[in-house]
């Protein structure tokens, strides 16, 4: 069984993690790939939505995707959740033989921030998931999901821009955003 994790806080789910999540179902060869909203992300104090609105959203977004999981695991231990955490719980409940980690060149960008960051590095294959205005070419010997949207949670919470949420679910967002 091969399987990717792929984390974020989701807030909110926008086109750039919906082409993520076909990328690497047509890319990876996967059996399952895990989707985890976070409860709080680590290095962040605050979210937008709460966590079950973000789960809410993603699980009906991704309701038909046979391979997709919608996690609540990390939502359940109702705190920050490092990934590290999640990556072990992921690989002691499935025992793949393969675990891809998926996370944004901007993560990447400064994985050496993160809770044992090596300790991750030897669990998983990283996917790096190129974005416009980070360092594309530095990634030699690491997977690669070439999906360039220029869009980030970060600048569509500032100015709520429905045209970057999927259809799907662009109803249950406007209904959710305060």
């Amino acid at each position: 069984m091969q399987i990717a994790i792929f984390g974020g806080s989701f807030d909110p789910i926008h086109i750039a993690h919906e082409t993520i999540v076909n990328e690497a179902l047509k890319n990876l060869n996967l059996d399952l790939l895990i989707l985890v909203p976070t409860f709080l992300n680590p290095h962040k104090i605050k979210s937008h939505l709460s966590p079950n609105e973000r789960l809410f959203l993603l699980s009906k977004n991704f309701e038909n995707q046979e391979k997709v999981l919608i996690s609540d695991y990390e939502i359940n231990q109702n705190r920050p959740v490092y990934s590290i955490e999640s990556i072990k719980y992921f690989k002691e409940y499935y025992k793949p033989e393969k675990t891809y980690f998926i996370i944004g060149a901007d993560n990447y960008a400064k994985i050496n921030t993160w809770h044992r960051y090596k300790e991750i590095l030897n669990e998983v294959e990283l996917v790096v998931v190129t974005r416009n205005g980070f360092c594309n070419d530095i990634y030699d010997n690491i997977l690669t999901l070439n999906v360039d949207i220029n869009i980030s949670s970060t600048r569509l919470r500032e100015n709520l821009d429905l045209n970057f949420v999927p259809n799907k679910i662009k109803d249950d967002v406007k209904k959710f955003w305060h």
